[in-house]
């Protein structure tokens, strides 16, 4: 019994941690949990680029850049999936306004770097002005509701936007060869902050040569992000001829720390390599999201409650044992989910569901084989002892086709549907884990004491018994035969 009493106590210790980790890391949970926004972003061919077809690779090129620009504005637990050939999804908790959706996801088009046309010098500042006068306008008249004008000023704001865009030429440097953007402090104070830019080899000779163009003539270095001004920054006399070289270079300004955080992370998001645009923008309000878990936390509880009581009715102190194994499984399988991260969804909590019932169906494989062994008229130890290897081939078929199936799901799956083979995986390990080991340690402890050894306890008349010869078992009486010349029992 040593050996058993150090197991449950390793049990007890994971039981342990495994509550104190739920109260410190509750698992997170998921767009349709919680409530959110969902887009769906196509990726646009850019002939002037020379990409005439949408890859894979592309693709995941730009994931990862709006992967970086989500995680840069602090949107915590986003999901980013592949969709089709052409399409990204992504799913942003918390976010419920569409508006606030696409602003946290921001523009999602090419970054470019052009250089401000000759002959245009006094024209840049007016052009601003202008911009900024028709954005402010825009705004007015949204708030007033009047379709007509709104459209109106939308037209006005775009015209702003193309006639900045007029005075600029494409000089071939795009944000695939800026390397990283941060913000810096100037030292000039706490409030003084500037914008560093890192290129690549070729966006370092393509960026010395369009300064070297611009510096000492008043021209500015236009930096778009789809296909609008968002800095405009000049070039000083000193690089005149020469350029800034080196691939390094510095963005000064009125800046202060959030401005410059904004712009450095304009800069680093913008670098997709083909355009990419917003083409459905769906939003789940919070109050679905609690409804759906109320109503998973009634299901779950209610199927719990039921396989519980029905373990007792039917399996008597066998299903005791399951159910206190099923209730430590279910602890310790919610404790994983916190720890590796799982967002829970509601397939995800179906899943979870359901690994319940294969975690019960370990221990009625386990006691259904306890029970033909008694019904043998084997011993109580030894009937426990073969009811738990008679049914391990059994249950760890059953649950190698299961894992089996969840490995396809996730992998061939994607979405809510990895989150469902995810949870029905993990919910599968804990259940061998608690029905070979904590089920298995109970029952032995239990046996051991004279209180529990009624054969009514089993479902059973009665218990074989143990014979005078050291590990053999006495053949019921009903079995033997008797020696007709003595009336002796054989």
């Amino acid at each position: 019994m040593g050996k058993q009493s150090r197991l449950l106590a390793f049990v007890l210790a994971v039981l342990i941690g495994a509550v104190f980790l739920i109260a410190k890391n509750p698992p997170k949970l998921g767009l349709d949990l919680r409530g959110g926004a969902q887009l769906t972003l196509q990726a646009k061919i850019n002939p002037e680029q020379g990409i005439n077809e949408i890859t894979p690779r592309i693709m995941e090129t730009a994931k990862f850049v709006v992967e970086q620009r989500i995680n840069g504005l602090g949107v915590s637990e986003a999901t980013i999936l592949l969709s089709g050939n052409n399409q990204l999804i992504v799913q942003l908790p918390g976010v419920n306004d569409p508006a606030q959706a696409e602003r946290v996801l921001g523009t999602t088009a090419q970054l470019d770097f052009r250089k401000q046309k000759k002959g245009t010098e006094s024209e840049l500042r007016v052009r601003q002005q202008l911009q900024q006068a028709e954005a402010i306008q825009l705004e007015v008249v949204k708030n007033s509701g009047d379709q007509k004008a709104i459209a109106e000023s939308e037209a006005n704001y775009k015209k702003s936007i193309d006639g900045l865009k007029d005075i600029f030429e494409r000089t071939g440097l795009s944000g695939n060869m800026l390397k990283d953007a941060v913000a810096s402090p100037t030292g000039n104070g706490p409030d003084s902050w500037q914008v560093a830019l890192t290129f690549d080899d070729k966006g370092g000779d393509l960026f010395a040569k369009t300064t070297s163009e611009i510096g000492g003539t008043g021209r500015a270095l236009g930096i778009f992000l789809d296909d609008k001004l968002i800095s405009s920054p000049s070039v000083g006399p000193e690089f005149q001829g020469k350029g800034i070289t080196g691939g390094r270079a510095v963005i000064t300004g009125s800046f202060n720390l959030d401005t410059a955080n904004e712009l450095a992370l304009q800069l680093r998001a913008g670098a997709l390599p083909v355009p990419v645009e917003i083409v459905e923008n769906r939003t789940i309000g919070a109050s679905l999201g609690s409804d759906s878990i109320l109503s998973s936390i009634y299901a779950g509880a209610a199927g719990l409650v039921l396989v519980l009581i029905f373990m007792v009715l039917y399996y008597r102190v066998l299903g005791v044992v399951a159910n206190i194994a099923l209730i430590t499984y279910a602890i310790i399988t919610f404790a994983l989910f916190s720890l590796l991260g799982v967002v829970l969804t509601l397939p995800g909590i179906a899943g979870f569901i359901l690994s319940i019932g294969m975690a019960v169906d370990a221990n009625v494989l386990i006691f259904e084989r306890t029970k033909e062994e008694l019904k043998a008229g084997r011993t109580l130890y030894k009937s426990v002892e073969a009811g738990f290897y008679r049914a391990w081939s059994s249950i760890l078929d059953s649950n190698i086709t299961t894992l089996i199936a969840c490995g396809a799901l996730f992998w061939l799956g994607s979405g809510f549907v990895k989150g469902f083979a995810v949870t029905l995986g993990v919910g599968v390990l804990t259940s061998m884990f608690t029905a070979i080991t904590l089920s298995r340690s109970l029952m032995l402890a239990m046996i051991s004491n004279p209180n529990f050894r009624k054969p009514a306890y089993y479902g059973v008349k009665s218990f074989g018994k143990i014979s005078a010869t050291a590990g053999s078992e006495e053949v019921p009486v009903s079995e033997k035969k008797k020696d007709n010349t003595t009336g002796a029992v054989l």
